[in-house]
């Protein structure tokens, strides 16, 4: 129970965290410094269209060598999901409808591709780049 507790605390301080501040832009300004999580390694945003468009809001992603999480928010009622994929490195999160998940990976420097693996939505757009530093 205590620990079921504790975990609800935790996703309810990282969404509140999520809410406030600028989201990395695909630009990929100077990387996402002011991502911190109390020792839980660096969090990064990324959402699809509540229309169920197929893209993510960013293209690109910047991040530093470590533990790696994407919080990825999609509101729409078309199913997807995302994967990490490159340098020996193949994660998935859920795969969901209105609603958020995440997935996480070690990353070392190096290039990695992010996309989702539902059906052929990747083939369609749905894929970006995740750089590593």
């Amino acid at each position: 129970m205590t620990r079921t507790l504790a975990t609800l605390a935790a996703a309810l301080l990282l969404a509140i965290a999520g809410c406030g501040g600028d989201d990395d832009s695909s630009s990929g300004s100077g990387g996402s410094s002011g991502s911190s999580s109390g020792g839980g390694g660096q969090q990064i945003a990324l959402a699809s269209p509540a229309d169920g468009s197929l893209k993510f809001d960013k293209t690109s992603l910047d991040a530093k060598a470590g533990t790696v999480t994407i919080n990825y928010d999609n509101p729409s009622t078309t199913a997807h999901a995302v994967e990490i994929e490159g340098n020996g490195v193949e994660e998935e999160s859920d795969t969901i409808t209105g609603g958020k998940t995440s997935v996480t990976a070690d990353l070392k420097p190096g290039k990695y591709v992010f996309y989702c693996p539902v059906d052929s939505h990747r083939a369609q757009g749905m894929e970006g780049t995740l750089t590593v530093k």
